[in-house]
């Protein structure tokens, strides 16, 4: 099973102070790293009302510097908010930093305020990545290259190479992990968007990824008592989902997936993509979903406060851990079929 403490650092008005919840979140990636999760999980967006972190290569530096082995996965970086150049230097030295525990999620976008923010159109979103992941690959052979019309080389070059995940939710974003990519980062998608990626990667007669892992909640939370928890969790919970509402509904013109429900309070517990359950449940949950499955935990979600978090967290740690199967993990693609 693999473990993922996932960051985003929303703070909203209702939550935890921004500088409180950076500071956990460091402490939490250390104990992360001491207990035995497998990946600490980055998203990316700019923007944002409630300060969803825009520069999840800057946190994922502070995080390298504070643990030890846990790979540091974007989830997603969004290609067009950088410049390719220096993304490829950025993410250089922080693999070296890391002693080679980065791991790239590279994403599409679709909010049209981020691309309008950057200069860039969301229409040319699919080629502008593909060409991002083509030009770091290239760069980061160390040799000379050129990008539009510039001179460019990469010094220093890690000696550990980065894998390039795509990640996305449309079938044509899956057949192009299969074609240039190392791997495919669709944690928390429906299984068939899986399937097309897998199904490329045997036509191209590339390693069969296998099938898709098993997947925990979106949202897990460990509670000795969870109606209790519910109340205080349940506007958290609901921000998020009404932001990403939002934003789904300004760039397709109307909510979509499961932000397109209208949430409420009774809903969301009904839900079982967001679980508050007791020790014993979370044991049934990850014996349900056995080995070669991911488990999330997200302690700060929607700026929870840290004391929560990490009241959450030791609960976890005594009675939930012993209990989790550390055999096959998976990797999305890369190094399919490894232990």
């Amino acid at each position: 099973m693999e473990l993922v403490m996932i960051f985003d650092m929303r703070a909203p008005d209702f939550g935890a102070p921004r500088e409180a919840l950076f500071a956990a979140a460091l402490d939490m990636a250390e104990w992360a790293d001491r207990v035995g999760f497998d990946v600490i999980g980055f998203g990316e967006h700019h923007g944002s009302e409630d300060g969803y972190n825009p520069s999840p290569l800057v946190l994922a530096s502070a995080m390298a510097a504070r643990t030890r082995q846990i790979r540091l996965r974007t989830a997603v970086l969004l290609a067009s908010c950088y410049d390719p150049v220096r993304l490829a230097e950025d993410l250089a030295v922080l693999q070296i930093l890391s002693r080679g525990r980065v791991e790239l999620g590279l994403g599409f976008g679709y909010r049209p305020s981020e691309f309008a923010m950057y200069g860039r159109r969301v229409e040319d979103r699919f080629d502008f990545t593909i060409s991002v992941a083509n030009l770091l690959e290239q760069a980061w052979t160390g040799e000379p290259f050129e990008y539009e019309g510039r001179p460019g080389r990469i010094a220093p070059i890690p000696e550990t190479p980065i894998p390039i995940l795509l990640g996305g939710f449309a079938p044509k974003v899956a057949r192009a992990a299969a074609r240039v990519a190392d791997g495919f980062a669709v944690p928390l998608m429906e299984p068939a968007i899986w399937q097309t990626y897998r199904d490329e990667c045997r036509r191209l007669g590339k390693a069969d990824p296998g099938a898709y892992p098993n997947q925990g909640p979106t949202f897990l939370w460990v509670s000795e008592d969870p109606e209790g928890d519910w109340e205080w969790i349940a506007p958290h919970a609901l921000h998020v989902l009404d932001s990403y509402s939002r934003w789904t509904a300004d760039a397709y013109g109307a909510p979509m997936g499961p932000y397109a429900g209208g949430m409420t309070a009774e809903t969301l517990r009904e839900s079982e993509a967001y679980r508050v359950l007791t020790p014993a449940r979370t044991v049934e949950l990850i014996e349900a979903l056995g080995d070669d499955s991911s488990l999330y935990l997200t302690p700060l979600f929607g700026g929870i406060a840290p004391e929560k978090g990490w009241e959450m967290l030791r609960l976890y740690e005594r009675e939930v851990h012993p209990h989790v199967p550390r055999g096959r993990v998976p990797r999305w693609g890369v190094g399919a079929g490894s232990s």
